[in-house]
């Protein structure tokens, strides 16, 4: 059996297991027994149960799965395209982007948008709309750049610097508001994949898997990448649309998912490195598909964590670098050791 087809069914394996992990456990004690129950249709002695998996778990669920996944690809898109280890979905100004878009909904209009909505302001459409819009700006800029700038390192400078403009704004946004919008935007700051509901749910998965799907489709480009601009133009391969293509595909996934579940860190940037060292290879015909479904069981972990205690909900932000943070430090001191890039 080769590594691949192993590490292809334990990934398989692991994500069943947390996935139902997810629906068993939680803040709230739920008997194994009644949540089987809940799912296939069955009365429960208490409604409050069927509620708890049927709208929070099983919704949570199913954002962490394919939240992952989308995430992980992201990274592993930006890091292959640009040959560049450290590259992640935030690296761009993407996620500041949504960022900015969030601050500008709750900070400079929290209270009308709050009294429009009739929602809390961090579970508002209107965040997700205005996340999605600030991602999707930064998106046309950075293509816009790409577009005349030819280097790949000068258009990860131009990425940097504008989310570093749009730090800035945010940062002047937060000094003039006042603290319950503060509030509300340092919760959707922490990242959570309990903000998709079950009618949003249909939605957020179709329009991440077309995502998934397109990533998919750019394999044989992005092999050919692994050999070089010059060498991937002398097959055949037309760099700068597929440049433009990498960075549309990585952008919207990471609109998408920061939109609805804030920022998440390290998953984008360590989960690519963790299936590198496992295959030992770079040929994204195998290390794209196990780089989604590595996500999704990290995600699904990370999530599970987050809710177990009993004195409440962890933010995800502060358990992911928990499992990020040793990956880069391990590939930062071994970068000459490792081949990532041919």
């Amino acid at each position: 059996m080769s590594a691949t087809l192993k590490y292809t069914i334990i990934a398989t394996v692991g994500i069943v297991i947390l996935f139902f992990a997810n629906l068993f456990f939680g803040s709230v004690n739920i008997p194994i027994e009644s949540v089987f129950e809940i799912l296939i249709g069955k009365n429960v002695e208490r409604q409050a149960w069927a509620h708890i998996v049927l709208e929070s778990r099983l919704p949570q669920a199913f954002t962490a799965l394919f939240t992952g996944g989308a995430i992980a690809v992201s990274g592993l898109l930006l890091q292959t395209s640009f040959r560049n280890p450290l590259a992640d979905p935030g690296i761009l100004g993407i996620t500041s982007g949504a960022s900015l878009g969030v601050a500008l909904i709750v900070l400079l209009l929290g209270g009308a948008v709050g009294g429009i909505a009739g929602l809390d302001i961090s579970q508002s459409l209107f965040v997700v709309f205005g996340a999605f819009l600030g991602a999707l700006m930064i998106l046309s800029v950075i293509i816009g750049f790409a577009s005349v700038v030819k280097s790949n390192v000068m258009l990860l400078i131009i990425g940097i610097m504008v989310g570093y403009f749009t730090s800035s704004i945010i940062t002047l946004l937060q000094f003039f508001s006042d603290s319950e919008s503060l509030f509300s935007y340092t919760i959707w700051g922490m990242g959570s994949f309990a903000s998709v509901s079950s009618d949003q749910l249909p939605f957020y998965c179709i329009t991440v898997c077309i995502g998934l799907f397109l990533s998919v489709l750019l394999i044989k480009p992005l092999n050919a990448l692994l050999l070089g601009e010059r060498y991937a133009a002398n097959l055949g391969v037309n760099v700068k649309r597929i440049r433009l293509l990498l960075l549309l595909c990585a952008g919207l996934l990471t609109a998408i998912t920061t939109a609805y579940c804030g920022p998440i860190s390290f998953i984008g940037l360590a989960v690519p490195h963790i299936v590198r060292l496992i295959l030992g290879t770079s040929n994204h015909k195998s290390l794209l598909p196990l780089t989604i479904l590595t996500g999704a069981c990290v995600a699904l972990l990370c999530n599970l964590l987050s809710v177990i205690p009993s004195f409440g909900i962890i933010p995800l932000n502060a358990i992911t670098p928990i499992f990020g943070a040793p990956v880069i430090i391990y590939v930062i001191i071994n970068q000459r050791k490792i081949q990532y890039f041919n």
